[in-house]
């Protein structure tokens, strides 16, 4: 692995910092997690979402409330 030098405001160093999971945690894998939570979504989860829509327009859905009231909660 290259290691490289960048300059960023010391606000971005605090924010990247307030995002670590674990003291350890590297900006790399910081920007890492970054990176991937902006790219595309795969073309199953796409799918997925189009049939969750359509299931949501069918009112094929059910509130936080009936779920509970069936489970007798």
């Amino acid at each position: 692995m290259e290691t490289t030098t960048i300059q960023i405001s010391k606000d971005l160093l605090q924010e990247l910092k307030s995002r670590k999971m674990y003291d350890k945690e590297s900006h790399e894998d910081i920007i890492r997690d970054l990176l991937e939570d902006s790219m595309e979504l795969s073309e199953q989860t796409l799918v997925n979402i189009r049939k969750s829509e359509a299931d949501v327009k069918a009112g094929k859905v059910h509130t936080l409330k009936e779920v509970e009231k069936r489970l007798g909660m």
